[in-house]
């Protein structure tokens, strides 16, 4: 029997705005979309924790022994600025400042987002289709909503009828807006005087003569609406109808209403059974943002370079900080924050590796099945991580007390024990073992080495020797070790 068999899953579905027990739509099967990023700038933290969370989700659901098609779309054309009707292509906007090519800039984020990713330890989505290679799809899927009467072309755009839409169809219900509280944005924009109403979303847009991509469509030389890749590519690779759909809580509305509306204009058919949203990060308890400053990059979580944080952070410290809070709860973001979060990570690894020093014993204390069912309970209960890790804690009690001599365990619950603890730790939260590399005989050479350096640099500056001081911090960086001065010394961390 496999272990989804064995337990009740319940997720909250942002349609219906109550848990509901999961049921695939084939079972033993599940198909997955999540909103990926828009490539024209470096993949910020908000979004880091958004993919952390349905990555979580992800092995969770791999782990229960579902065959999970987790679908993961590249956003790189036709994303305007204002996420409206007008404006400039964000990428496109990129390369002009930039002076290259927009797939330049694609190329140079996706490669960025790729990497921060990886460095949390992200698996990779089962498919990662763009939007520029979907172009005719996204041309095909215009044609049949025009068909079916709820778009209408105007001076070579293509606009959704949302009105028309709306006679027959429930629009807002993802949201909870009605259609007549709207308030029509009375704003002057390029090109609103081609709709019927100003609630109408582009499907097709035509390009400026100064817009760099650009597609040749029945309409017109232009490009898709930022809505409609999503439609295309969750129904192409998922089908018509999937069960789960996932995004950050900025997207609910207006994108992921009007992906609703798009697939049941093409197909009359709900196009999902659940929808998921991840919420967002704040700093020093205000929102994040680039024009004020408060603002931190994932890189500099891990060289420390930025002025909240007074050292480095390892990537498994920063996902475990973030996994301490449930996926749908507003998370603040401090340095506090994840001094207190590393030395939670630092002990749950050494409970971990103590585990190999316990010694059987002919009864157990500690009652590891029940433990463990309250551990699948948690993520049974809309994959809630911080209960998980309060979990763990439990555990790591006991652990230490079992040590002590203060209670025992026999030898099948300790394997059950070392089982569930891996299981947990690294395949479901997927944290990674870093006590390891840090405990090993390499790892003390190499720190002891670093610290030389370090040592030597000193000197250096002490006696105005600043080129050799800058040598050495040059060529530590140039090997991945990054050095951060601050008032009780020199630390370093690996990048």
């Amino acid at each position: 029997m496999a272990l989804y068999q064995q337990q009740e899953l319940n997720i909250y579905n942002s349609l219906s705005g109550k848990k509901e027990v999961f049921k695939p739509i084939n079972e033993g099967n599940i198909g997955m979309y999540v909103c990926g990023p828009t490539v024209y700038s470096n993949v910020h933290l908000g979004n880091c924790r958004t993919f952390i969370s349905f990555d979580l989700i992800f092995r969770y659901l791999k782990h229960l022994g579902y065959k999970v098609r987790y679908v993961r779309n590249i956003t790189d054309a036709g994303h305007l600025e204002n996420d409206a009707d007008s404006g400039e292509d964000r990428i496109a906007k990129k390369a002009r400042l930039e002076q290259i090519e927009p797939m330049e800039v694609v190329q140079k984020y996706t490669i960025d987002f790729h990497n921060i990713l990886q460095k949390f330890n992200n698996l990779p989505p089962s498919i990662e289709p763009t939007a520029t290679g979907h172009i005719v799809e996204q041309i095909e899927i215009i044609k049949e909503i025009i068909e079916k009467g709820f778009a209408y072309e105007a001076n070579g755009s293509v606009y959704f009828d949302v009105l028309k839409f709306n006679e027959s169809h429930d629009y807002g219900r993802l949201s909870g807006r009605k259609l007549e509280d709207m308030i029509p944005n009375t704003r002057e924009l390029a090109a609103q005087s081609d709709k019927k109403n100003p609630q109408d979303f582009a499907l097709w847009k035509k390009a400026e003569p100064q817009h760099i991509m650009r597609w040749p469509s029945p309409w017109s030389d232009g490009f898709p609406g930022w809505h409609l890749e999503c439609t295309v590519m969750s129904s192409k690779y998922l089908g018509e109808q999937f069960d789960i759909h996932g995004g950050g809580m900025d997207l609910k509305f207006p994108h992921h209403e009007c992906e609703i509306a798009q697939g049941e204009a093409a197909t009359g058919k709900n196009p999902v059974n659940y929808w998921m949203h991840a919420n967002m990060l704040t700093l020093n308890g205000k929102k994040m943002a680039k024009s004020t400053g408060n603002n931190i990059l994932p890189t500099e979580i891990f060289t420390g370079d930025n002025e909240n944080l007074e050292k480095g952070f390892s990537p498994s410290v920063a996902r475990f900080f973030m996994l301490q809070a449930n996926y749908r709860s507003i998370l603040d973001f401090s340095n506090e924050a994840l001094l207190a979060s590393e030395k939670g990570f630092n002990r749950l690894l050494d409970a971990y590796h103590l585990l190999d020093e316990l010694k059987p014993s002919e009864k157990s204390s500690f009652e590891v099945a029940a433990w463990k069912q309250k551990c699948y309970d948690a993520m049974n209960d809309d994959f809630n991580s911080p209960i998980l890790i309060a979990q763990l804690f439990e555990a790591v009690k006991e652990i230490n007390t079992i040590k002590e001599g203060k209670s025992q365990i026999t030898a099948p619950d300790l394997e059950e024990l070392k089982k569930t603890m891996s299981d947990f730790l690294f395949d479901v939260l997927g944290l990674v073992d870093t006590a390891e590399a840090i405990n090993d005989d390499t790892g003390n050479k190499l720190s002891g080495t670093i610290e030389l350096l370090i040592k030597l640099r000193a000197e250096a500056r002490a006696n105005k020797d600043f080129a050799t001081s800058d040598k050495i911090r040059n060529e530590l960086i140039s090997l991945g070790i990054q050095l951060k001065d601050g008032k009780e010394g020199t630390v370093f961390s690996l990048d």
